[in-house]
């Protein structure tokens, strides 16, 4: 699959999970550069919310909005994962005051490959947003055709909404 970035054209190491998949296997890092595998993520309504790089305007914006989005939902989970350092990932919350959601770092790729929302040519993961349902299946997928640009936020919270309910 391919998505634009800045205008051009750039590739994804393949199909990205569409609806109805199952979370593959694969390993993050959380806060504290503990290993954070499929299995541990799985068991609980998950908004999965995946940005390029934190340090960057639009990855803020997006990571900042979920972030203020998870008080409206009881018992989901609200997770970004990004390409970034656990003590990038680290200080850009502490700077920027998000706390609400969990940031799980993709620095080794793991996350990137299994789900084929990583873009070898930059060396992170394309900008998309999933939800998982507690067995691990994909009941929402949204990957943003032009990565410089916000998701579809509404749309996203809407679904998440309905499968909450």
């Amino acid at each position: 699959m391919n998505v634009l970035l800045s205008g051009e054209v750039t590739e994804l190491v393949g199909e990205p999970l569409k609806i109805g998949d199952t979370l593959p296997h694969f390993k993050l890092e959380d806060e504290n550069g503990d290993k954070v595998k499929t299995a541990d993520l799985v068991g609980k309504l998950t908004l999965i919310s995946v940005v390029p790089d934190l340090n960057t305007g639009t990855c803020s914006l997006q990571t900042r909005h979920f972030n203020q989005a998870v008080g409206q939902f009881q018992d989901v989970q609200f997770l970004t994962v990004s390409t970034n350092s656990v003590s990038d990932q680290r200080d850009w919350c502490a700077a920027e005051g998000v706390h609400n959601l969990r940031m799980l770092s993709d620095e080794q790729e793991s996350f990137g490959y299994a789900t084929k929302l990583y873009i070898p040519s930059q060396g992170f993961d394309t900008r998309s947003v999933y939800i998982i349902d507690a067995q691990g299946v994909v009941r929402y997928a949204q990957i943003v055709p032009e990565v410089s640009e916000e998701p579809d936020y509404d749309d996203a919270l809407k679904a998440l909404q309905t499968l909450s309910a």
